[in-house]
């Protein structure tokens, strides 16, 4: 499975709390797209994608939601609920999200400009993708 959880490094004291994410440094990658998701519904879902070659790190600013990743033989869930944890996914790596708290906000960093060409929107294609 192309994820992993990653234990970010907290700073700060009484006055409040910093997490630096610094591409390449503490991230496999080098950051070239930053977005975020908010005014989520714990009903909806969200996702049901993979990307070919893009990489994502994404963090759970305020709430929680779950991943269900896939990589084309093992579906894996993954809680986000901390500010302090991210989600590295990989590439050709299906995922969906649900089960959101309300007002989650997710920071999502990638490793590539936006390009739809990138994205595989049907399952039966990735499966097709990844195991070709």
């Amino acid at each position: 499975m192309n994820y992993k959880l990653i234990d970010m490094d907290i700073h700060g004291d009484n006055r409040g709390k910093l997490i630096a994410i610094e591409g390449t440094k503490n991230i496999p990658f080098d950051i070239k797209r930053v977005y975020y998701i908010y005014d989520t519904i714990p009903e909806e879902s969200r996702g049901f994608h993979a990307h070919k070659t893009l990489e994502q790190l994404i963090v759970a600013i305020d709430g929680a939601c779950q991943f269900v990743l896939d990589d084309g033989k093992t579906r894996e869930k993954v809680w986000l609920n901390s500010p302090n944890k991210a989600l590295y996914i990989g590439k050709n790596m299906w995922r969906e999200m649900k089960h959101f708290s309300y007002g989650c906000k997710l920071m999502v960093l990638a490793s590539e400009y936006y390009d739809e060409k990138e994205y595989i929107r049907s399952y039966d294609e990735f499966l097709k993708e990844v195991n070709a």
